[in-house]
């Protein structure tokens, strides 16, 4: 996931008149760190204000950032996967790793290989999360969804969404066919080729997040490929039989980081921003935002959470998840190339 693909595109939310004499603080973000109540606190703890613009899917950002002026944004978040594409572009700003408390984080997503290039720290992960099976229990038979093989036994044809997003679903097909994501290479997408049409064949819908949450929502499909708790999640109050599993062949480990930009001409307060995003307490508000949730990396975001929180969360089922699912594929610029024409070809056909 990464989760890029989780928030709708918004209309910037700058609103800077009347606010002359206070200080403040641009964020280029995705949509869970729009909420009031994850922004509110940092505004009232440093007198700023927090102007906040949503986009989805790293290229956009990179855009938005490209046809920006130096200056005009301070905090980025971005696919962990996509932090050394930032870096290549000169765009991030080296963090103080001994500021921030990367020693009470899950060890699974401290993520160096994404987060530091060159020995250097450019981002520090902030949330996570899986992509895997998301279904409806009362339609689907939980023990179906304890293998990925379900996908393409029958039972489900016509029943099926799948999330519109190359990576984490190329990923669930590799894994289906016992290719570990850190070998996803030309040859092993010849081997998914044909599973991953399958899956198309099986399928009512390739979607992006908010089709495919809706569609589950309603009662339009049953299972969602590429869902996980980022989606039920929010939809938990509303129908408790929306569920997600980790299958007996894995699923991918979906995280977003959180950087500096380089022409940032706040750098203290930008700074001071990440180490509010990543405190216990910071961390606690991202995970449960009211666009949608996903874990914290910091551990001790625990004691901030209630026990109904944590139920939704599998916070005591962390260790096995982690253990049992898959980082997402970090492919070279061939074989991600070669990924992305294999998915436009599958939606083509």
């Amino acid at each position: 996931m990464t989760l890029k693909h989780t928030c709708a595109v918004a209309a910037l939310c700058l609103g800077f008149a009347g606010a002359a004499d206070a200080q403040e603080l641009n964020a280029l973000i995705w949509c869970d760190h729009a909420d009031p109540a994850l922004l509110e606190p940092f505004e009232t703890a440093h007198g700023v204000r927090v102007n906040t613009k949503e986009y989805e899917g790293t290229a956009a950002g990179l855009t938005i950032l490209e046809q920006s002026r130096p200056g005009d944004w301070d905090v980025m978040v971005i696919d962990a996967v996509d932090v050394g594409r930032a870096v290549e572009r000169d765009l991030l700003a080296p963090l103080p790793v001994d500021q921030l408390p990367v020693a009470d984080y899950f060890p699974q997503v401290v993520l160096d290989r994404n987060n530091t290039v060159d020995g250097v720290t450019y981002a520090v992960t902030e949330k996570f999360g899986y992509n895997t099976i998301a279904y409806n229990k009362a339609k689907v038979d939980p023990e179906d969804m304890k293998s990925l093989a379900s996908l393409w036994s029958g039972k489900y044809a016509g029943r099926i969404a799948v999330y519109d997003y190359y990576l984490p679903v190329e990923g669930l097909v590799g894994l289906s066919q016992g290719i570990a994501t850190a070998d996803l290479d030309a040859a092993a997408l010849d081997k998914i080729r044909e599973p991953l049409f399958a899956l198309k064949a099986a399928s009512k819908q390739v979607s992006d997040v908010v089709a495919s949450q809706t569609a589950l929502a309603t009662g339009e499909v049953d299972i969602l490929v590429g869902g996980g708790e980022w989606l039920t999640a929010v939809l938990h109050e509303e129908n408790a039989d929306l569920d997600w599993t980790i299958p007996e062949e894995g699923g991918l480990v979906w995280a977003q980081s959180l950087a500096v930009l380089k022409d940032s001409t706040r750098p203290d307060l930008a700074l001071e921003f990440v180490k509010y995003i990543t405190s216990p307490e910071g961390q606690a508000r991202l995970a449960t935002s009211s666009c949608y949730w996903g874990m914290p990396a910091n551990r001790k975001a625990e004691a901030h959470l209630d026990d109904a929180q944590k139920a939704i969360l599998r916070w005591d089922e962390q260790a096995d998840y982690l253990a049992r699912a898959q980082l997402y594929p970090v492919p070279d610029a061939a074989t991600d190339a070669a990924m992305q024409d294999l998915w436009t070809d599958m939606l083509q056909h």
